[in-house]
Formats: C-alpha cells, structure tokens, sequence
C-alpha cells in the first residue's frame, strides 16, 4: 500500500488526481529534514540487530523463530522508513501518527517475544531480540512528531517494557544505561523538532510580511498618484472658496487621511502575532508620521511604539479627527503640530494647533445642537481605550490624549 492510499484511508476516502499531493502543513515541511535524518538512523539499527542476532543465535533454544521475528523486523523497518520519509501530503502528519503508533505496538511485540526463543538465564542477561539501539527509533518517531514531551514519555514507556522483558528489576532502574538513554533522546529530539516548527513559522510570518509590505507600497504609490492627489486638492479648494463647500473639504480631509492610515498600518504588524487577532502587535509611529503634511508637523519617539491594532487605529483617527478640525476652524494658515511620548506609565499624544483656538461655550453649543463629532470622533474613542482625553484652549488649540499602560503590560488596557 502506497503513503497516498494510507494517508487517504486514514481521512476516509481514496485520493484522486493532485488531491494527495497538496501542499503539507508548514510543521511538516519544518521536520522533514528530521524524519529523513531519523530513517537512516533506522537503516543503521536494523545492520546492527542483524549482527546482533547472527551473534545471538546460537543461544537461542527456538532458533527458526528467532529468524522471522528479524525479519519481520527488517520489513517493518523498510515499510515505515518509507512511509515516515514521505511529506509532501496534505495529510502527512495523521499517516506518521499512524506509522508511530504502530512502530510502538511492534516493538513491543518484538520485545515481548524474546522470552520465547531464550531462556531465562539468557534473557535476563542480555539485550531484547530489536535490541535497545533499534527501540530507539520509537522514541525518535514519538519525540519528532509530538515534542519532547512525548520523547520522554515514550523513552520512558520502552525503558519499562525492556526492563519487565529482562525482569532486571532489581538492578535494571539503577545501573542499566537504556532509561536514561531513550529518555534522553526523546527530550533532545523533541526540543529540536520543536525549534525547527517554530523557526518554520517565523519563516513564513516573516516572508507573508514581506509580501504584504511590497504590495502595499505597490497600492500606495498607485493611490497616491490618483485618489489621494484628488482628495488632497478637494480640501485645499473646498477651503479656499468656503461656504457650502467647507463640508466638502472636511470630509475629503477625513477621507484621505483614513485612507493614509489604512495604507500605512497594513505593513506595521507583528510577523509573530496571528493574523486577524487584537493582540497583533505594529508600530504607532507610522500611523501619525503618515499624517504630516507642509502643514502638520508630526514628532516621534526615535524607538518603536508597539501598540494593538485596535489601539493603533482608534488613536489615528482620534488625531486625524483633531487635525481635521484645526485645518476648517483655523483656515490654511495654520501649523498643526503633533507630538507622541511613550514616559512609561502612559502614553501621550497630543495634537495643538497655533490657530485663534475654541470660544468658551462652542463645544456646549455644537453637542446641544446634535453635532456630536468631537465628543464621538475624539472624546469617546480615547474612552473607549481606558484612556482620558484633555481639550486646552488657553493659546490656540490643544488635544492631549492619555492612555495608561494596563497591569499586563499593553497599551489600551480596559479594565
């Protein structure tokens, strides 16, 4: 039976066409080099078995049967080096489960059946009809398919069935090499198997990175020479000419500065963290600095600013939203600056403006009137955050955001 027929057994049907040769999981792409490594290991073991039962032979008193049991031990070997080299199927990892457990039960079988070609005298003194060397092969299948954890429970579970095959009880868990041996291969073929899957999936977060960063700066160069180019004239004209037209500046001045952001933050996230989660982690620079214009100066920390994405996102439109408001109320002339301060405990940002500043009342006012732009666009995002947003209006204007750094570290903790 081929690997493609098991595998396909295993998943309940027989594969057709490429449906077998899909592309494998990246953990098994990250052990193969291993489980090749392990086979030959195998083939070593199984030259070693046969000279150890041409030496052993004699002693035997069912020699015949001691001969099949090696062979079958030499088929068994063959048949699961073959199918445990094998990776390049979909469904690679529930055939090696397959093959492992199996690979147990039949060394455990072989192990049992010394005590029917030996004696007593011969068993108790000497090694198992697989030998300890070729046993070891479960324990590399078990550690490299599951981990160290189940390297040493195995290295463990084999160390046990030699010793009861052996009845060496008495001296077996004390002087005999064969525990602390497989529970040490066990334990260092875990560990490396797990540091290649880890390795393997930084690999490809690092390279899905680098393809979504070279994308967006394809999208960005594009969107620059057309969309934002027109978004950015609408909202120089629409507050020139003023009017009805002022509207129309400010939402095309909302508009393109969404869309900066929206360009920008794609290509700041965390390679490590898992794509579509809160907790993916990017950098907060890039969301202000990506708003600067010849009139908005945007100062940042020389050091990166991890934040969530969700944080990232609520702070920037939070800026946005107060910049957009000093570019209407202020006119053309104004000089927006915007400043970000990671002092430890909080983060701050804050966005003044050297404009005629907010008349006493006018916030009151434009809230009672329905128009609720700041205290949703600014105040309640910020709140959202566990953070505290601070409106000054002594010399200009000045929005000062404040969220402070939870308990478990992370920014834009809720409690």
């Amino acid at each position: 039976m081929t690997p493609r027929m098991l595998a396909a057994l295993w998943r309940g049907g027989i594969p057709t066409g490429d449906e077998a040769l899909a592309e494998p999981s990246p953990a098994a792409v990250a052990t193969a080099p291993l489980w090749r490594a392990a086979q030959a290991f195998r083939v070593v073991t199984v030259l070693y078995a046969v000279g150890q039962q041409v030496a052993s032979a004699p002693y035997y008193h069912h020699r015949p049967l001691s001969w099949i049991l090696i062979a079958v031990l030499v088929l068994w070997s063959v048949v699961s080096a073959i199918l445990l080299s094998q990776w390049r199927y979909e469904h690679i990892t529930r055939l090696r489960t397959v093959v492992v457990i199996a690979d147990h039960l039949m060394v455990i079988a072989l192990m049992a059946s010394t005590r029917l070609v030996s004696d007593h005298a011969w068993y108790h003194k000497h090694q198992t009809i697989p030998t300890t060397m070729w046993a070891a092969n479960v324990v590399i299948g078990a550690a490299v398919l599951t981990g160290p954890v189940g390297g040493v429970l195995s290295g463990i579970g084999i160390a046990l069935v030699s010793i009861a095959v052996r009845a060496q009880w008495d001296v077996g868990l004390y002087t005999d090499a064969t525990a602390p041996m497989l529970v040490s291969v066990g334990l260092a073929l875990g560990l490396a198997a797990n540091a290649a899957r880890g390795a393997q999936h930084q690999l490809q977060r690092a390279v899905q990175l680098t393809a979504a960063t070279r994308e967006r700066e394809r999208l960005s160069r594009e969107v620059h020479d057309g969309v934002l180019q027109v978004l950015s004239y609408i909202k120089r004209r629409g507050t020139e000419i003023g009017g009805a037209t002022t509207e129309l500046a400010q939402r095309a001045s909302e508009q393109e500065v969404a869309l900066r952001v929206l360009l920008t933050e794609q290509g700041d996230l965390d390679p490590l963290a898992e794509p579509g989660s809160d907790a993916a982690q990017q950098d907060l620079r890039p969301l202000l600095t990506v708003q600067a214009t010849p009139s908005v100066v945007v100062s940042v920390p020389g050091h990166p600013v991890p934040v969530s994405r969700r944080m990232g996102r609520e702070l920037a439109a939070a800026a946005a939203a107060a910049l957009s408001n000093a570019a209407l109320h202020g006119g053309p002339e104004v000089k927006t600056y915007v400043l970000l301060e990671d002092i430890g405990k909080e983060l701050i940002v804050s966005v003044r403006d050297d404009g005629p500043g907010i008349p006493a009342g006018r916030l009151a006012e434009a809230a009672a009137e329905g128009r609720m732009g700041v205290s949703r666009s600014i105040v309640g995002r910020i709140a959202a955050l566990g953070g505290v947003a601070e409106l000054r209006t002594d010399d200009g204007t000045e929005w000062e955001f404040r969220v402070p750094r939870g308990p478990d570290g992370r920014w834009g903790y809720v409690g």
